[in-house]
């Protein structure tokens, strides 16, 4: 028999294909209490380490020891009290700035007292299972506005990130919801705010569990002080956009004890954490946390990436797919977040997001600048986008089998496809002084519609039209030269 060979590998599992709940009797009706104790021993049966920490002295001290295992280091008294007052715990920082830390740079500087410089890691967003979680219930906070208790709390490398309030089956899930915000208005920012730092919520009342991000609850909070009393169009930030758990299917995982199983495995949370959150570039950015099908689509075509690439079948329709949603679902969202996954791919060096309508391609380009800046341009010409793919290439010291493919077939690289090969001819583009046009760094393809194409093949009749030169004189001025 012969040796079978690994074809691709992918770490990309993020959401189940198909979930079957445990079968369970229950054997009465269960109180608080009782969710937190099977809550608590189902994530330490997961590989979660149980903790008991009772105030902040004993949290901080937890944080300290975590990361000095992360990161293979021992802080003196001193370098701990300059890295936590400096960078983890600073007097003017809230929940934008901490979570800003996390999802775009979570490696802080440590000078240490002999004066040199260490790297310390917050968390580990490329090797994620180096993480280590931690489970702590019931933790008291004296100092805030009221004294409050905290029902369950996930510690990612000592720091909070994930906060789950629960209640009594038969008590509406709005009232954990509720329960949240008054934590933010009364408790979370006390002592040195380590609790700013949580990333993601989980509310369940037992039968029903749903999950948010923080500015999620922080945007409520701020709506709910602004616009009390009043009524008009619910935003994003309301409880109605708080995300049930789900299966491949689309099956809804609603009951805690299957949520538990599903969301918090460890892959699948520290994905979530790690690759699935999408903080805006906006003056007030927010925290976007992905739903179960957006990250199922954005997988599935990332292994169909791995998988054509290493059948070689890239170019051909088998590599393709399609993926659908609804209206209002999140496929911009989704998108974006492909095309960032997938452009770290090895071997992928452009994603070309095509529509097929000019008000779509505006619509799109501003959504991915809301996400981050820069990401995508618009283009409206295939030679251009042929030529930014050129360039592109041209930058690449290692690309000289493509210059040389380049001489062969001139203003055509290898790199653009096949489906760039069939398009018909551009005109070259100048300005009005007769200039070549500058070309920017571009990485999606815009579609005309009927009516600007029109608009183009007349004007070229009435160039090419023997006449006085009076039309000619009233074109635009890049369609006089070819």
């Amino acid at each position: 028999m012969s040796e079978l060979g690994l074809i691709a590998e992918s770490d990309a599992c993020t959401v189940v294909a198909e979930y079957e709940p445990l079968p369970r009797v229950a054997e009465g009706w269960q109180s608080e209490a009782e969710l937190e104790d099977a809550l608590v021993a189902r994530l330490a049966a997961q590989g979660y380490e149980p903790v008991a920490i009772g105030d902040e002295g004993a949290l901080v001290a937890n944080l300290r020891r975590q990361l000095e295992v992360l990161n293979g280091i021992v802080f003196s008294e001193g370098e701990w009290e300059r890295f936590f007052r400096g960078a983890i715990a600073a007097a003017n920082e809230g929940i934008a700035e901490k979570t800003a830390r996390l999802q775009r740079s979570p490696v802080e500087v440590l000078r240490r007292d002999d004066g040199s410089f260490k790297n310390v890691t917050l968390l580990d967003r490329r090797r994620i299972h180096n993480n280590r979680l931690q489970v702590m219930r019931q933790y008291a906070e004296p100092g805030g506005a009221h004294a409050a208790r905290y029902d369950v709390t996930i510690l990612v490398n000592g720091l909070p990130m994930a906060q789950i309030e629960l209640k009594r089956r038969g008590v509406a899930l709005r009232e954990a919801f509720n329960q949240i915000n008054r934590y933010q208005r009364e408790s979370f920012w006390a002592g040195c705010g380590l609790f700013e730092y949580v990333q993601l919520f989980v509310i369940s009342n037992g039968t029903h569990t749903k999950y948010y991000s923080n500015t999620t609850r922080w945007r409520a909070i701020r709506e709910q002080g602004g616009r009390r009393g009043a009524r008009g169009k619910k935003s994003c930030d309301s409880f109605e956009f708080t995300s049930f758990w789900a299966d491949g299917r689309n099956r809804v995982i609603a009951d805690l004890e299957d949520f538990a199983r599903m969301f918090f495995a460890k892959q699948t949370f520290l994905s979530v954490l790690t690759r699935y959150c999408v903080l805006t570039a906006e003056t007030e950015p927010s925290l976007l946390v992905m739903r179960p099908y957006q990250i199922a689509a954005t997988e599935a075509i990332l292994r169909r990436i791995a998988t054509s690439s290493a059948y070689k079948r890239m170019g051909t329709p088998t590599a393709g797919g399609y993926v659908w949603h609804t209206t209002g679902s999140g496929k911009t969202l989704t998108s974006f977040k492909t095309a960032q996954l997938a452009s770290a791919m090895e071997g992928i060096d452009k994603v070309l997001f095509v529509v097929d309508r000019k008000d779509l391609d505006y619509q799109t380009i501003k959504e991915y600048d809301r996400f981050e800046k820069g990401a995508a341009n618009g283009n409206d010409s295939t030679a251009v986008l042929t030529r930014a793919c050129a360039h592109h290439r041209n930058d690449n010291p290692e690309a000289e089998p493509l210059r040389q493919a380049q001489q062969d077939s001139p203003g055509l690289p290898q790199a653009c496809g096949d489906h760039l090969r069939r398009m018909p001819p551009q005109p070259v583009r100048r300005d009005a002084r007769g200039h070549r046009q500058t070309l920017p760094q571009l990485s999606s393809l815009r579609l005309h519609g009927h009516a600007h194409l029109r608009r183009e093949r007349a004007f070229r009749r009435r160039a090419d039209a023997p006449d006085d030169g009076a039309d000619l004189r009233r074109t635009p001025p890049h369609l006089h030269h070819r």
